[in-house]
């Protein structure tokens, strides 16, 4: 149902490159790019990510309680994710590991900006 999902920057160049290693690293890159917009994905595959610097001129801020999560295949990826993170700008939220009891493994970081993300895979419950 979700084609992309669009987040806010400040500053498209300097934070372009933190996104272009995380698509890397999940096997994309940019499918389509402007002077104040790069979506990563695949035309017609799965949702994408996009960054964008406001439409209005103003300012670009978080939201308060807004996350994207990002599915990947186990957690040797979700860990991998989450290095990237941190290595290209991002901040910690979260180390990986279980959340709950029912196989939710996920790891949480925030991109230069302040957006929030998630890495997460399903595993075996128990």
């Amino acid at each position: 149902m979700i084609g992309y999902v669009t987040l806010g920057t400040n500053d498209l160049e300097k934070n372009a490159p933190f996104y272009d290693a995380i698509a890397k690293a999940m096997g994309v890159g940019r499918m389509m790019e402007f002077d104040s917009f790069i979506a990563w994905g695949t035309m017609d595959g799965p949702a994408g990510v996009a960054l964008t610097k406001p439409f209005d001129g103003k300012e670009a801020s978080v939201g308060n309680g807004t996350m994207v999560a990002l599915q990947v295949d186990g957690p040797d990826k979700v860990r991998e994710l989450y290095d990237i993170a941190l290595a290209n700008g991002g901040s910690d939220e979260g180390e990986p590991g279980p959340r709950g009891d029912d196989g939710f493994y996920a790891a949480y970081f925030r991109d230069p900006d302040g957006n929030k993300l998630n890495a997460f895979c399903m595993t075996q419950a128990g």
